[in-house]
């Protein structure tokens, strides 16, 4: 009889044990569950709403992989749970690639246009040069301000003008030359086409002086460090 009670004692004990590995196994299933799901759900949303929450998205997903990955020890590296998680794992990774993308992109976006003063004083604050200089502001209306802005700052500040200013002040004005070709055709009203022409015949020679003496100036400043 004792003996009796004792195997039974020692198969309840087992049974006991059997019962908590079985519950820590379910449990850790749980957890790689709760982790794949998350990646998914965080898959799942839109650019807008991951980059609202990324901090907490990025929380969030690190205490679930830190569950994941200590529930494999539990679950013996089961192959199809282990497979699981490093495919979330990829998934992850390539969200995380595209949210600190739109991440980078809205904060470009948010950031200042990078004040060129010098086009600016050309062409006032706001009016958009760009890399491309296709002035697609500038019409058959406002052509003629343009113009005249563009020579009257170059009057006031000729002076004081380098080669490589001069130089970008050439190629804006044979930028602005190609937009007066497309706005003729537009409807340029001819009193305004004479008068821009008028500015064009004050401009070129006294542009081609300042640049001629420019380069002067820095051909001799280079024979000065020279010698």
């Amino acid at each position: 009889m004792k003996n009796l009670k004792v195997i039974l004692g020692a198969a309840a004990v087992a049974a006991t044990f059997a019962s908590c590995k079985d519950e820590a196994k379910v449990t850790a299933e749980k957890h790689v569950d709760h982790y794949t799901v998350y990646v998914d759900s965080v898959n799942n949303l839109s650019a807008e709403t991951r980059l609202a929450n990324w901090e907490a998205i990025q929380a969030g997903y690190a205490a679930r992989l830190a569950e994941a990955e200590a529930s494999l020890a539990t679950l013996e590296n089961d192959a199809d749970a282990k497979k699981k998680v490093e495919d979330s794992k990829a998934k992850y990774d390539g969200v995380k690639q595209q949210a600190e993308a739109d991440a980078a992109k809205a904060q470009a976006a948010a950031a200042p246009a990078p004040s060129n003063t010098m086009a600016d004083a050309f062409f006032g604050a706001g009016n958009v040069v760009g890399n491309d200089m296709t002035f697609a502001w500038v019409n058959k209306d406002n052509i003629l301000s343009v113009y005249q802005k563009f020579y009257e700052t170059f009057k006031a500040n000729k002076d004081s003008y380098s080669r490589q200013d001069l130089d970008k002040v050439k190629a804006w004005y044979e930028a602005l030359d190609n937009r007066k070709n497309t706005v003729e055709k537009e409807g340029l009203s001819s009193d305004d086409n004479g008068k821009i022409a008028s500015l064009k015949l004050k401009f070129a020679p006294s542009f081609r002086w300042e640049r001629m003496t420019a380069k002067g100036e820095e051909n001799q400043d280079a024979k000065d460090k020279a010698n």
